[in-house]
């Protein structure tokens, strides 16, 4: 016979999981688009005009890095405050989540197509680092495929998995906001 308090017991462990394991890979993300927007910043200097369109990205990977990592570190309580529910509702961390998988899914297959076009497409370069922000790196070094399958394609997907967390709060926060 199943002992209802076990059952009760299986789903709270189920969902603690859950949020440990959002908060980790919201923690990853977050460094990730960070980490990324590094080089941006380190090549402002160099051989790039003063009004660089870089800066934008820049600006753009630091706010979607810091607002990844507040999601990661903030405890559950504040992060349902802004969201407007309760900081026991299981959609608080299992939709950005799902959002968050979603995007960094996709994008890790525009990094890889980025890689595998032919030269004959002349991709576009604004496009191509909106798209994937490791992109000067195909155009200036030209990575091995093994080099963009474990290091380019991943940071890529990490960058917009922590755009998707972002869209994703926002969308929950909406949606919280709603129901008040």
């Amino acid at each position: 016979m199943l002992n209802l308090r076990s059952a009760v017991r299986i789903r709270v462990m189920s969902g603690r999981a859950v949020r440990i394991t959002a908060r980790i890979i919201f923690v990853i993300c977050g460094l990730g688009s960070l980490l990324t927007g590094v080089p941006y910043v380190l090549l402002r200097g160099v051989d790039l005009p003063v009004q660089s369109e870089w800066v934008i990205f820049a600006v753009i990977l630091g706010i979607v890095g810091v607002s990844s990592l507040a999601a990661g570190v903030l405890p559950r309580g504040w992060i349902a405050k802004v969201c407007h529910r309760d900081r026991d509702d299981p959609s608080l961390f299992s939709a950005p989540l799902k959002l968050l998988g979603g995007f960094a899914g996709i994008f890790y297959l525009a990094a890889v197509v980025a890689d595998l076009a032919p030269h004959r497409w002349d991709l576009d370069p604004q496009l191509m680092l909106a798209v994937c922000p490791l992109y000067f790196l195909k155009m200036n070094v030209d990575p091995s495929l093994v080099e963009v399958f474990y290091l380019l394609a991943p940071m890529n997907a990490a960058v917009y998995g922590a755009v998707g967390l972002v869209v994703a709060v926002g969308i929950v926060r909406l949606r919280g906001t709603s129901r008040s």
